[in-house]
């Protein structure tokens, strides 16, 4: 995109024009006279940005700057502070985490649009389409018009520009980190609103970017607001910790030694805890005071298996701790963070965390979705379209929200969920921590939950409600799987309404909802029962290459059994209180032995 050229109607006004000037050149000419020292308002700016992209064009951040200059001008922010100083921190926070000219020339122009009389069209003429998606994406819609409403109106319209461009999530997500640093001169209760909601919605949703530098100082600001005594406390804690240094400086010389002897080429270096982590650590333990171990980073000068030999260094010189290794490399977290983690019983029997990873680990970890845009030459071995299949998840099921508040209420309980990684059809599915078969099936195509009859765990038949673990192999089968010779005539039924009583997705949750908005609840009849719980069993006996020509060998073990009649089993099995895999050894062994 050229972010220098258009045509607009900024600064108005006409000015003397030069040969060959275009218009907004033309108005802008007289304003652009920046001495060249610190006076600048955006020297800081552009030297930042130029540090990391050593060719990006100045000019179009002074202009950019110039234009939100004079049309906040007048304005103020409730810390008596000109408005600009707002647009400039956010962009500044956006050049720190080395994104792109087009994304700094949006950040200093976000509120221009909402807040004052520049318009959406006048921006895209200036400075491109591009910009103007950008900062519409952000752009808030009006409580006057929209009521209770507008802010889950303008988080769904956010979520949707953010599909077609993540820039958007990171210019907001600045835009909020410098909104809650300078919170302080809001009451109390406005502060604790504000930070609770960049709790609920927006720290996670920088967690699903991998975006940890920006992460920490949301969560440690958030943590200032939401508890303000114990960040004081923690903040001590930190500052006054006696020997740190010296210890850390010594665990940091024994892991380089440790490294060089086994040959492995790496930076060792402090990685120091934020606020906000020693706090969770220490109410998740029950710990009266903070809990705060030592940590290093070890980053490897080479492949991923570097990352390896030097976990084999480091557990050579020191003992590891029992059940603290974690291998994200070889299963990487939801947000592609990659690293492995172990604890050993560093100098003094003191433990020591430490943490292993390439330099492309590294980065990623560091900056996640932004690191396309800081490193565009290098492969963070995480691309967009990985690191943002949540995004499309969450656009998916966007489209079946019947309204805002309805949409906003499910991202939040999306985003407050843990995940879980499950494998189905030989690929590896995000779920919410406690998801089921149910919610598996929906994520794998809407007919597919419609119609799940049954799910094999591990290898197991396993009731629908049943909850996953990270790593379960899951099958999933439907009413048309379950089609044998004596029952080629299964009639799909649709979703059951006490699913809604255990799935977990949002995307399930809408879809079950929709589908009983559309059809007629049909009740779950014995016959319903029946002609399920045969198909279970058949299911059932699948898996041990096994089927039924008739129902005579059922109808003997009803018998045995002491069920009344076939069908008394039958609805048994499906209310589940006889388990499948019961059933059918049990028939097996009646089958085998008669014969």
């Amino acid at each position: 995109m050229d972010v220098d050229a258009g045509h607009g109607a900024a600064l108005g006004g006409a000015l003397p024009a030069q040969p060959g000037e275009l218009p907004l050149t033309r108005r802008l000419r007289s304003l652009l006279s920046w001495p060249a020292n610190d006076a600048d308002p955006v020297t800081q700016l552009v030297r930042t940005h130029r540090g990391i992209h050593s060719s990006a064009d100045a000019s179009v951040l002074r202009r950019a700057y110039t234009i939100a200059e004079n049309m906040h001008r007048g304005q103020f922010r409730k810390s008596g502070e000109p408005y600009i100083t707002h647009p400039l921190a956010v962009a500044q926070i956006c050049a720190d985490l080395g994104m792109d000219t087009t994304t700094l020339v949006a950040a200093l122009l976000h509120d221009t649009v909402e807040d004052t009389r520049y318009t959406l069209q006048a921006l895209s003429e200036d400075f491109g389409p591009e910009v103007a998606h950008l900062v519409d994406g952000v752009t808030k819609f009006d409580k006057a018009f929209y009521g209770k409403a507008a802010e889950a109106e303008t988080i769904r319209k956010m979520i949707i520009a953010a599909g077609k461009d993540v820039r958007v999530l990171i210019i907001k997500l600045a835009d909020r980190l410098h909104n809650m640093r300078t919170l302080g001169v809001r009451s109390a209760a406005s502060r604790e609103r504000i930070a609770r909601k960049t709790q609920e919605v927006l720290v996670p949703l920088c967690d699903r970017l991998g975006i940890q530098t920006l992460k920490r100082d949301l969560d440690d600001v958030v943590l200032l607001h939401l508890e303000p005594d114990e960040h004081a406390r923690l903040a001590r804690h930190v500052h006054d910790r006696p020997g740190w240094d010296a210890y850390l400086d010594d665990v940091v010389a024994q892991a380089k030694v440790a490294l060089r002897r086994s040959r492995v080429d790496a930076e060792v270096s402090v990685r120091p805890r934020h606020l906000y982590s020693i706090w969770k650590d220490t109410v998740a333990g029950g710990h009266a005071v903070p809990y705060d171990l030592p940590r290093i980073v070890i980053v490897v000068d080479g492949p991923a298996t570097d990352c390896y030999a030097a976990l084999g260094a480091v557990h050579g010189r020191w003992r590891p701790v029992p059940g603290r290794f974690k291998d994200f490399i070889a299963s990487p977290k939801n947000n592609l963070y990659r690293s492995l983690h172990t604890s050993v019983c560093g100098p003094q029997d003191r433990t020591v965390e430490v943490l292993i990873r390439t330099r492309e680990m590294h980065r990623c970890a560091e900056y996640g979705v932004a690191a396309d845009f800081r490193f565009p030459r290098a492969a963070t071995g995480a691309s967009n379209t990985d690191q943002l299949s949540w995004l499309r998840r969450v656009l998916d099921w966007e489209q079946e929200a019947p309204d805002p508040a309805q949409f906003l209420q499910s991202l939040r309980c999306d985003l407050a969920e843990a995940q879980i990684q499950v494998v189905a059809d030989g690929r590896q599915v995000v779920l919410p921590a406690g998801a089921t078969p149910v919610d598996l099936a929906y994520e794998l195509g809407t007919e597919r939950g419609d119609h799940c009859l049954a799910a094999r765990i591990n290898g197991r038949l396993a009731p629908l409600a049943s909850e996953l673990d990270e790593g379960d192999v899951v099958e999933i089968y439907t009413e048309s799987d379950a089609e044998s010779g004596f029952e080629a005539d299964v009639a799909p039924r649709g979703p059951r309404r006490e699913w809604l009583d255990f799935v977990k997705s949002p995307h399930a949750q809408m879809q079950i909802s929709r589908w009983f908005t559309e059809h007629v609840e049909p009740g779950i009849s014995i016959a319903d029962k029946v002609r399920l719980g045969r198909a279970t069993i058949g299911l059932a006996l699948r898996t041990h290459n096994r089927g039924l020509a008739s129902d005579l060998p059922l109808l003997r073990l009803s018998e045995e059994l002491g069920y009344p009649d076939l069908e008394t089993l039958l609805v048994a099995v499906f209310d589940r209180a006889v388990e499948p895999d019961t059933v059918v050894r049990q028939l097996i062994d009646l089958v085998d032995h008669r014969q």
